[in-house]
């Protein structure tokens, strides 16, 4: 694969490139609007989103950071991008072109200040991944092997003006108006920075290992805080398969759902008994053991739960709290769903859709067990999401709505759904992670 010398980090580098990369784009739709005319329009779109998917992708690849990072979350809701989308953006997670051997050893240099040959008994300066803000290495110390993942230099630099040059687009896409979208901005600005800072990684990891000891069949890497810095992270190299690699294989159905219930109660034990999470819940951030255990090797997007979102957002996953239109009002209040100025015709049309959306998205908090292998459940989701994008009713509402939270919390089970399904896992125990105090 083809290495990178340099990564463009001032804004006038970067927004140049993303300025290309949208002329390719135009390029594109004149394209499909001729082809359009004289063949079928369903192929006709097909080939748009290919072509634009693999422009906007390899415009994206070599900028790195959270311009990439944008793709990789959008590659984990399958139900909202096109095939071709999805396909292409989910090579963010990792498989991206990596630095070349000389910008690595440079970078340690800066970072630990010496080259990785003198910090190690061996070390590859070839990446064995390359990820949206950073890649692995493969190195040997002591007889240990160890995977040390490196940051891309200047991404942290350029996060802020990466998003200045996205917001006008969300804006337009979602709706937002006025200053009250800057909270939703700042609330991902501020997880991407947090995302850039590998010490506050590594604690993060301690923390979520230490806490998670008692839950079966998953590990967790040690960490080397003595070869770790804030662009650079040593930790134990393990051993597996990536997930997204291994659901492709034919595998055992009671391996599958053994897998599946120990995700589903690492995530309910972060959330409810840590009230904090791992809201990046991707493929790349999963290894499967040659033994059938869950690897969790990434800690850098961890969103707190505060007390005040945690109850009403998990109430209303309660089927009497659905049921109950006072109640369910209430609840939509509290999270910022609904609000005193809203006319009575925008408020039932909210309720509605909430309603809709919610009873959907909690069915697997509606029973003791559930099968996430069940493709109709989540072809519902995507008819779901269909439906509501068409709808000329909700372009005229202000998008503003609901807590700043719901960004990382949604994102979360989205990604957690979406790995569930590729586990196939059947018979999943909602509640099993009260089992562990």
């Amino acid at each position: 694969m083809k290495t990178i010398d340099k990564i463009p980090t001032s804004k006038i580098h970067r927004a140049s490139s993303l300025l290309k990369t949208g002329a390719k784009v135009g390029v594109n739709y004149i394209k499909y609007y001729g082809e359009k005319i004289v063949s079928a329009e369903d192929k006709a779109k097909e080939r748009l989103n290919k072509n634009n998917a693999e422009d906007i992708y390899d415009g994206l690849k070599n900028l790195k950071g959270s311009a990439l990072k944008v793709a990789q979350m959008l590659s984990m809701d399958k139900n909202i991008l096109p095939k071709a989308y999805v396909e292409k953006f989910s090579l963010s997670q990792f498989s991206v072109p990596p630095l070349s051997p000389p910008l690595v050893v440079k970078t340690f240099k800066k970072y630990l200040g010496k080259s990785p040959n003198e910090l190690f008994d061996n070390f590859n300066t070839t990446s064995i991944n390359a990820a949206s803000i950073g890649q692995v290495h493969q190195a040997e110390k002591n007889g240990k092997k160890l995977a040390i993942k490196l940051q891309y230099p200047g991404v942290a630099d350029s996060i802020s003006s990466d998003l200045s040059l996205v917001k006008p687009i969300a804006v337009k896409m979602f709706n937002l108006k006025g200053k009250d979208s800057d909270e939703y901005f700042d609330e991902v600005e501020g997880k991407l920075i947090e995302e850039t800072n590998y010490l506050l990684e590594v604690k993060q990891s301690n923390m979520v290992r230490e806490a998670c000891q008692k839950l079966p069949n998953i590990k967790f890497p040690n960490y080397y805080t003595e070869l770790s810095s804030e662009r650079i992270i040593s930790m134990d190299w393990m051993e597996g398969v990536h997930l997204s690699d291994y659901t492709k294989k034919k595998n055992k159905q009671d391996r599958l759902n053994k897998l599946g219930q120990t995700l589903w109660d690492f995530y309910m034990f972060q959330i409810h008994k840590l009230r904090k999470v791992n809201a990046d819940p991707h493929p790349g951030n999963f290894l499967i053991s040659k033994h059938g255990e869950l690897i969790a090797i990434d800690f850098g997007c961890m969103k707190e739960i505060p007390e005040e979102f945690y109850i009403p957002y998990f109430e209303l996953a309660e089927k009497n709290n659905l049921l109950d239109q006072k109640k369910f009002k209430i609840k939509l209040v509290e999270l910022g769903i609904l609000r005193e100025e809203d006319t009575k015709e925008e408020s039932e049309f909210l309720s509605k859709m909430f309603y809709e959306l919610l009873s959907l998205f909690t069915l697997p908090f509606q029973s003791k067990f559930f099968d996430f292998s069940n493709p109709l459940f989540f072809q519902k989701i995507a008819d779901l999401g269909t439906k509501f994008s068409k709808n000329s009713e909700l372009r005229k509402i202000n998008g503003n709505r609901g807590s700043k939270h719901f960004i990382y919390m949604n994102r979360t089970f989205f990604g957690l759904y979406n790995l569930m399904f590729d586990l196939k896992a059947k018979d999943v125990k909602i509640n099993n992670y009260k089992t562990f105090s």
